[in-house]
């Protein structure tokens, strides 16, 4: 399973790319504002992940169209930033075409905002190369994300779409992620990729046992020390 990060925040993704774990790179426009960032300045600073990451990573800019036509227009010059851009389009009437329209111009969607798996569906017909269901929002509302996403790995991956099969498409990236537990589900149940805030992805790192081990050698280890 493939580990993005789910932030616009430059050092949060330099230090997870240093951990040499990092597949790629999400973002969102509530993402994006918690940086202090400006619209002038949004262009740039995709373009800054990208060049953090390399471009063999994948980076998914959102757009903010309301339209077929306007997504569109956004998708190929957001595309044209830099050769890692992925185009971020939430599920709707509007996005469909606009999907189907990018894919023409070999630009790669991903699908975001699903919340069931006609959704999912819906979006890897039409060509998108990333579909992004969402598992803490279900929580949130005393619903069982993990189950849901369930119900989407199953359907979507019972087909084959054709337009990114070769590069093992559409993949699905479990999003909304808030705990360990969430991306440990998400593996057992065989989604592609996570997108994990850094607070997350650091709790991944972490266990008590871990943390009593080290201490313990620690504290071992300086006995050695004081009788040398």
């Amino acid at each position: 399973m493939k580990f993005f990060i789910d932030t616009a925040d430059l050092k949060d993704i330099e230090e997870a790319a240093s951990w040499g774990i990092l597949s790629g790179v999400t973002t969102n426009p509530s993402l994006y504002a918690r940086t202090g960032g400006k619209l002038a300045d949004f262009e740039d600073h995709m373009v800054k992940i990208c060049k953090i990451v390399g471009d063999d990573v994948p980076v998914s800019a959102e757009s903010t169209a309301e339209t077929t036509e306007e997504m569109i227009a956004d998708g190929i010059r957001l595309a044209a930033l830099a050769p890692n851009i992925v185009v971020k389009l939430p599920i709707c009437e509007a996005s469909l075409p606009a999907t189907h329209e990018l894919v023409r111009h070999g630009v790669r969607v991903n699908m975001t905002l699903v919340f069931s798996a006609t959704q999912a569906l819906l979006a890897a017909r039409a060509g998108a190369r990333y579909i992004s269901p969402f598992v803490g929002r279900f929580d949130d509302i005393a619903d069982d994300g993990i189950a849901q996403l369930e119900t989407v790995v199953d359907c979507v991956k019972n087909y084959s779409y054709g337009y990114w099969d070769e590069e093992g498409g559409p993949e699905i990236i479990t999003a909304s992620v808030r705990t360990p537990n969430h991306v440990t589900q998400a593996a057992l149940l065989g989604a592609d990729i996570v997108t994990v805030p850094f607070g997350a992805l650091k709790k991944c790192v972490h266990h008590p046992l871990t943390d009593q081990g080290l201490a313990s050698f620690a504290a071992d280890w300086a006995k050695v020390v004081a009788q040398a």
